[in-house]
């Protein structure tokens, strides 16, 4: 598939799509996104720590975001691209958690640039 016709925003719901699975099993970490000519390539999600005592795990009861909490998190992944205009690589973060049973979300975004094609061009 080439990725350099489909908007950015579609290639978000498109990640959001793939890790669907995952986010119903966590209820906190980061969605990372890496962009490169405004095509993602590097995807996934970073999970929280999880924390144990004595070297034990306690036993898990965690649901992960519900149907509608992942629909307003994809909502809000794709609806913050309209902030960040002419931009072509970089990252995109989007930390999440769930506080009383409504998804919080922040979103960092970094560009970045490979300075040795920037020389090439002068």
């Amino acid at each position: 598939m080439n990725l350099e016709q489909i908007p950015l925003a579609r290639q978000i719901d498109m990640v959001f799509r793939k890790i669907k699975e995952e986010l119903s099993h966590v209820t906190s970490g980061t969605v990372f996104v890496h962009i490169r000519n405004n095509e993602i390539g590097k995807f996934g999600i970073k999970h929280l720590p999880f924390e144990s005592k004595d070297g034990v795990l306690p036993a898990t009861t965690v649901k992960g975001l519900t149907e509608l909490q992942y629909q307003s998190f994809r909502q809000m992944a794709i609806e913050s691209l309209k902030r960040k205009k002419s931009w072509t690589h970089g990252e995109i973060l989007f930390d999440f958690t769930i506080r009383q049973n409504v998804v919080s979300a922040s979103i960092s975004f970094e560009s970045n640039y490979n300075m040795a094609n920037y020389a090439r061009t002068i």
